[in-house]
């Protein structure tokens, strides 16, 4: 048996996110010792596993909820598990292409900068001007 601080160690977890996942059931309330303190075993480290990996690969907390009920209820088809997953394939591939639209914004400010003075700046200048953009003016990131 586990305590909450060797479960966070084992599984790169931080003691407060274990906690936040009892609360919103994505981990199940832990047995506890007469003294109260939590105690986990080795399914609770494979649910914690699972669910860390699964937070690596960006899927939401509503994708892993779904997730963990397909993986509780073996018997269930595979299909529902292949659709979250390519939801989230396509979320990724949405997000490299605005970070490639970044990545070109960039180059070109960058390349275009003649190294003068501020008040002729290129990189200024493109950030005042949102016409320029080539990223859609959508912010990047998520």
């Amino acid at each position: 048996m586990l305590t909450i601080g060797a479960l966070a160690k084992r599984t790169g977890t931080k003691v407060q996110t274990i906690r936040y996942y009892e609360q919103i059931g994505l981990m199940p309330e832990p047995g506890r010792t007469a003294g109260g303190q939590r105690r986990y075993g080795e399914a609770e480290l494979d649910r914690l596993s699972f669910i860390r990996h699964a937070r690596q690969l960006g899927f939401s907390l509503d994708a892993i909820r779904e997730l963990l009920d397909l993986s509780d209820h073996p018997d269930k088809s595979c299909e529902e598990a292949d659709a979250i997953a390519r939801r989230q394939l396509r979320q990724v591939e949405l997000r490299m292409a605005r970070l490639e639209a970044l990545r070109t914004e960039l180059a070109r400010m960058v390349r275009e900068c003649s190294g003068g003075r501020s008040a002729d700046c290129r990189v200024l200048e493109v950030l005042r001007d949102h016409s320029e953009c080539l990223t859609d003016h959508e912010e990047i990131g998520g």
